[in-house]
């Protein structure tokens, strides 16, 4: 008699075909959430290695994009000098980056096809956005230079985390990011591991007409950030400040609201805030460049973020609001004013506009934070700290290789 596997082989073989049809046509539609990557390989590209020498990894979706985005500017410019790959698992974000930078971006569904395509390439250097658990994929690789690029310096509590570890090398804006390392992570030598460079995402804006209300109010933009995903670091005002604050200043300034793409993707509330924070601002920028909401605006409303230090070197007044947790150490944070849920927003923002008492402070500590902020010397800076990252791995691969021709 027939066993009870080989009666019903044939059938689990066509539930098989029919799961793997269903997920491939899943993934092609438009159905599929954002959030997931639909690992839809260009299998045109398996089997034959990458001809760059440095490759871009982001295995996040397109909700994440705004992360990779402000260094567009600074990797079109090395991808001049020194061509880059970059690898993705969702062919959706692999697509927005292709079209918004001509950059040769590649999917890969499974981690079995990067490590095929990276034995036979030369590949020298990897760059990193993000902590994504799924970068260890890439990290794997012993080959490789790893560089941290990170997707925005800020006093948030986030912006340190023991996970550079993974990596060879962290490129940061200035001091204040290496001092932050070094005091926040334990048994890492942070100056060993970091190279100052400055914010070449900064340098990617180009010229902006100013917008400015028609009626002659002045503007203020409000640029909070989001909930995020720990407690310890959720620094957003919305459910604190939101809505009280934008019917403040209603009427006598224009309101420009610029919301976190993240917003409510953790609590609902916070989305509700979001919505009616929308209802009431003058402006909602969400398809309008960072730079000309910074242009239009006279002042800025923002949390505890990288917001703040983009703004810096406009040199114009800002106010942070009062965060529900603490944050580290942090000379601007010292010297911006501070706003609580229960202040008097228009009275604040008249006198800052008017007297602007903190503008000395805040230039002082511009290259404190930014280093050098002269247009084109942080990209400068970047390209030339890569080609050191790969000198160096050339050097390490030349004595690994003789050592072991001479070894025992």
């Amino acid at each position: 008699m027939a066993s009870r596997s080989s009666g019903t082989g044939p059938r689990v073989g066509l539930v098989q075909r029919l799961r793997v049809w269903a997920i491939g046509r899943l993934r092609r539609s438009r159905f599929l959430p954002a959030g997931m990557p639909d690992k839809l390989t260009d299998e045109s590209r398996l089997g034959r290695g990458f001809e760059q020498q440095i490759m871009l990894y982001f295995p996040t979706t397109l909700d994440s994009v705004y992360q990779l985005r402000p260094w567009f500017h600074a990797l079109t410019a090395l991808d001049r000098v020194h061509p880059v790959v970059c690898v993705f698992k969702d062919s959706r974000t692999a697509r927005v980056v292709r079209d918004e930078t001509g950059l040769d971006c590649v999917t890969l569904a499974r981690y079995g096809q990067l490590d095929e395509i990276l034995s036979m390439s030369d590949v020298k250097l990897a760059l990193y956005v993000n902590h994504d658990p799924i970068n260890f994929e890439s990290l794997r690789f012993t080959s490789l230079v790893h560089v941290y690029l990170g997707h925005g310096d800020s006093d948030k509590g986030v912006s340190v985390s023991n996970q550079i570890k993974a990596y060879d090398f962290c490129f940061l804006a200035g001091q204040a990011a290496l001092e932050r390392t070094a005091t926040a992570v334990m048994l890492y030598d942070a100056p060993a591991h970091s190279v100052l460079i400055g914010q070449p995402q900064l340098d990617g804006a180009a010229p902006v007409k100013p917008s400015p209300d028609p009626d002659g109010r002045p503007t203020v933009l409000y640029a909070p950030t989001w909930e995020a995903s720990q407690p310890s670091v959720s620094y957003g005002s919305l459910e604190t400040h939101g809505a009280t604050l934008v019917r403040a200043l209603s009427g006598t300034y224009r309101v420009v609201y610029r919301p976190h793409p993240l917003n409510g993707v953790i609590r609902p509330s916070y989305a509700a805030a979001d919505a009616a924070v929308r209802e009431l601002a003058d402006r909602v920028d969400t398809d309008v460049p960072l730079e000309q909401s910074f242009a239009d605006a006279d002042l800025l409303v923002t949390d505890v973020s990288a917001v703040t230090l983009n703004w810096l070197p406009t040199g114009k007044p800002m106010l942070v609001t009062t965060p529900t947790v603490p944050y580290p150490p942090s000379a601007l944070m010292d010297v911006l004013p501070l706003v609580a849920p229960h202040d008097d927003f228009a009275a604040l923002v008249a006198e800052h506009l008017t007297t602007d008492p903190t503008a000395a402070a805040r230039t002082a500590l511009v290259e404190h934070y930014l280093g050098d902020p002269t247009p084109g010397v942080a990209t400068a800076r970047f390209i030339a700290a890569c080609e050191d990252a790969m000198a160096l791995r050339d050097r390490e691969w030349a004595a690994r290789r003789l050592a072991g021709a001479t070894g025992p």
